[in-house]
Protein backbone atom coordinates (compact mmCIF):
# COMPACT_ATOMS: atom_id res chain seq x y z
CA UNK A 1 0.00 0.00 0.00
CA UNK A 2 1.42 3.30 -1.05
CA UNK A 3 0.68 5.76 1.42
CA UNK A 4 0.46 9.84 0.50
CA UNK A 5 3.33 11.92 0.58
CA UNK A 6 2.71 16.27 0.99
CA UNK A 7 4.23 17.81 -1.62
CA UNK A 8 5.57 21.41 -1.14
CA UNK A 9 2.74 23.51 1.00
CA UNK A 10 1.91 20.41 2.64
CA UNK A 11 -1.23 19.68 -1.01
CA UNK A 12 -1.97 16.17 -1.37
CA UNK A 13 -1.26 15.93 -5.53
CA UNK A 14 -4.20 16.94 -7.80
CA UNK A 15 -5.35 19.22 -4.43
CA UNK A 16 -5.57 23.08 -4.86
CA UNK A 17 -4.88 25.49 -2.00
CA UNK A 18 -7.80 25.76 0.56
CA UNK A 19 -9.30 28.83 1.09
CA UNK A 20 -7.95 31.00 3.46
CA UNK A 21 -10.41 32.38 6.08
CA UNK A 22 -11.24 36.16 6.22
CA UNK A 23 -8.86 37.58 8.62
CA UNK A 24 -7.48 41.13 7.80
CA UNK A 25 -3.90 40.47 6.35
CA UNK A 26 -2.48 42.71 9.02
CA UNK A 27 -3.84 40.65 11.52
CA UNK A 28 -2.42 37.83 10.07
CA UNK A 29 0.60 39.36 10.28
CA UNK A 30 0.85 39.99 13.99
CA UNK A 31 0.20 36.38 14.09
CA UNK A 32 2.85 35.12 11.95
CA UNK A 33 5.50 37.85 13.99
CA UNK A 34 4.45 36.43 17.29
CA UNK A 35 5.09 33.29 15.79
CA UNK A 36 8.42 34.12 15.15
CA UNK A 37 9.38 35.91 18.17
CA UNK A 38 8.01 32.53 20.04
CA UNK A 39 10.39 30.68 18.38
CA UNK A 40 13.31 32.41 18.56
CA UNK A 41 12.58 33.31 22.28
CA UNK A 42 12.23 29.15 22.50
CA UNK A 43 15.50 28.71 20.46
CA UNK A 44 17.34 31.20 23.16
CA UNK A 45 15.88 29.63 26.28
CA UNK A 46 13.99 33.15 26.93
CA UNK A 47 10.29 33.31 29.16
CA UNK A 48 7.99 35.43 27.30
CA UNK A 49 4.90 37.59 28.89
CA UNK A 50 2.51 39.76 27.12
CA UNK A 51 1.45 42.89 29.32
CA UNK A 52 -2.39 43.96 29.72
CA UNK A 53 -3.38 45.65 28.45
CA UNK A 54 -0.17 46.39 25.92
CA UNK A 55 0.55 50.32 26.21
CA UNK A 56 2.73 50.56 22.98
CA UNK A 57 4.63 47.16 23.93
CA UNK A 58 3.53 43.93 22.92
CA UNK A 59 5.98 41.53 24.45
CA UNK A 60 8.77 41.18 27.59
CA UNK A 61 11.61 38.89 27.01
CA UNK A 62 13.12 37.59 30.19
CA UNK A 63 16.85 35.46 30.62
CA UNK A 64 18.59 33.79 33.10
CA UNK A 65 22.33 33.34 32.98
CA UNK A 66 24.83 32.56 34.93
CA UNK A 67 26.99 35.29 33.40
CA UNK A 68 24.27 38.57 34.25
CA UNK A 69 25.78 40.83 36.50
CA UNK A 70 23.06 42.88 37.05
CA UNK A 71 20.22 40.23 38.41
CA UNK A 72 20.22 36.82 37.46
CA UNK A 73 17.12 37.41 35.57
CA UNK A 74 17.10 40.18 32.61
CA UNK A 75 14.02 41.73 31.48
CA UNK A 76 13.65 43.65 27.61
CA UNK A 77 10.65 44.77 25.95
CA UNK A 78 9.54 43.97 22.31
CA UNK A 79 7.39 45.90 20.37
CA UNK A 80 6.79 43.92 16.69
CA UNK A 81 5.84 45.52 13.80
CA UNK A 82 5.75 43.84 10.15
CA UNK A 83 5.69 44.88 6.51
CA UNK A 84 5.42 43.75 2.88
CA UNK A 85 6.21 46.84 1.77
CA UNK A 86 9.88 46.07 2.22
CA UNK A 87 11.29 43.56 -0.40
CA UNK A 88 13.30 40.51 1.10
CA UNK A 89 16.80 40.86 1.98
CA UNK A 90 16.86 44.61 1.69
CA UNK A 91 19.82 46.20 -0.36
CA UNK A 92 22.02 48.34 1.50
CA UNK A 93 23.22 49.00 5.17
CA UNK A 94 19.74 49.28 6.22
CA UNK A 95 15.89 49.85 5.00
CA UNK A 96 13.58 52.80 6.29
CA UNK A 97 10.48 52.10 8.38
CA UNK A 98 7.98 54.83 9.87
CA UNK A 99 6.61 54.73 13.52
CA UNK A 100 3.66 56.81 14.82
CA UNK A 101 5.60 59.72 16.39
CA UNK A 102 3.82 58.95 20.07
CA UNK A 103 5.38 55.28 19.30
CA UNK A 104 8.85 56.07 18.62
CA UNK A 105 8.67 58.50 21.37
CA UNK A 106 8.19 55.64 23.76
CA UNK A 107 10.40 53.25 22.00
CA UNK A 108 13.28 56.18 22.11
CA UNK A 109 12.77 57.15 25.73
CA UNK A 110 15.73 57.41 27.72
CA UNK A 111 16.72 56.72 30.31
CA UNK A 112 15.00 53.28 31.28
CA UNK A 113 15.21 51.09 33.53
CA UNK A 114 14.35 48.14 31.21
CA UNK A 115 15.32 48.60 27.84
CA UNK A 116 12.97 48.81 24.24
CA UNK A 117 13.76 47.25 21.19
CA UNK A 118 11.25 47.23 18.10
CA UNK A 119 11.91 44.03 15.80
CA UNK A 120 10.47 44.37 11.97
CA UNK A 121 9.25 41.09 10.43
CA UNK A 122 9.62 41.49 6.41
CA UNK A 123 6.90 39.10 4.52
CA UNK A 124 5.65 38.40 1.49
CA UNK A 125 3.20 40.13 -0.08
CA UNK A 126 1.11 36.84 -0.78
CA UNK A 127 0.03 34.83 2.65
CA UNK A 128 0.61 31.94 0.44
CA UNK A 129 4.40 32.76 0.76
CA UNK A 130 4.60 33.25 4.19
CA UNK A 131 4.64 29.41 5.55
CA UNK A 132 6.79 25.99 4.45
CA UNK A 133 6.62 23.19 6.31
CA UNK A 134 8.73 20.03 5.28
CA UNK A 135 9.29 17.05 7.12
CA UNK A 136 12.73 18.31 8.53
CA UNK A 137 12.15 22.18 8.72
CA UNK A 138 9.37 25.18 9.44
CA UNK A 139 10.04 28.30 7.44
CA UNK A 140 8.46 31.62 8.21
CA UNK A 141 9.19 33.82 6.04
CA UNK A 142 11.23 36.26 5.47
CA UNK A 143 12.76 37.70 8.53
CA UNK A 144 12.75 39.56 11.55
CA UNK A 145 15.65 42.89 11.70
CA UNK A 146 16.19 44.32 15.25
CA UNK A 147 17.15 47.87 16.53
CA UNK A 148 17.47 49.86 19.61
CA UNK A 149 15.97 53.07 19.06
CA UNK A 150 16.88 54.74 22.45
CA UNK A 151 17.70 58.30 22.02
CA UNK A 152 16.45 58.45 18.41
CA UNK A 153 14.68 61.68 17.68
CA UNK A 154 11.13 62.61 16.65
CA UNK A 155 11.41 64.44 13.20
CA UNK A 156 8.44 63.79 11.34
CA UNK A 157 5.24 65.80 12.03
CA UNK A 158 2.88 62.54 12.64
CA UNK A 159 5.15 59.82 11.60
CA UNK A 160 9.17 59.68 11.76
CA UNK A 161 11.18 57.58 9.30
CA UNK A 162 14.09 55.45 11.17
CA UNK A 163 16.48 53.25 9.86
CA UNK A 164 17.02 49.13 10.38
CA UNK A 165 20.23 47.81 9.95
CA UNK A 166 20.11 44.87 7.78
CA UNK A 167 22.95 43.69 10.37
CA UNK A 168 21.08 42.50 12.96
CA UNK A 169 19.12 39.84 11.92
CA UNK A 170 16.77 39.11 14.76
CA UNK A 171 16.95 35.12 16.00
CA UNK A 172 17.71 33.31 19.05
CA UNK A 173 22.22 34.27 18.82
CA UNK A 174 21.13 38.04 18.19
CA UNK A 175 18.07 37.33 20.95
CA UNK A 176 20.89 35.86 23.34
CA UNK A 177 24.07 38.23 22.85
CA UNK A 178 21.17 41.41 23.73
CA UNK A 179 20.18 39.58 26.82
CA UNK A 180 24.34 39.04 27.88
CA UNK A 181 24.91 42.97 26.94
CA UNK A 182 22.06 44.12 29.34
CA UNK A 183 22.98 41.43 31.81
CA UNK A 184 25.62 42.67 32.33
CA UNK A 185 24.82 46.52 32.54
CA UNK A 186 24.56 47.68 28.58
CA UNK A 187 22.82 47.99 26.17
CA UNK A 188 20.75 45.76 23.71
Amino acid sequence: MAIAQPERGGLLPGRTAPSRGSLATTACMETLQVAYLHAVAAAAGCSLSQPFPDNGIDWHVSHTAPGHTVDDEVTIKVQLKATYQVPPRPPGRSFAFTLDNAHLAKLARTPVTVHKILVVMLVPRSPDDWLRAGHDRLELRHCCYWTNLAGHPVTGRGRTTVRIPTSRVFDDRALCEIMTRVGTGGTP
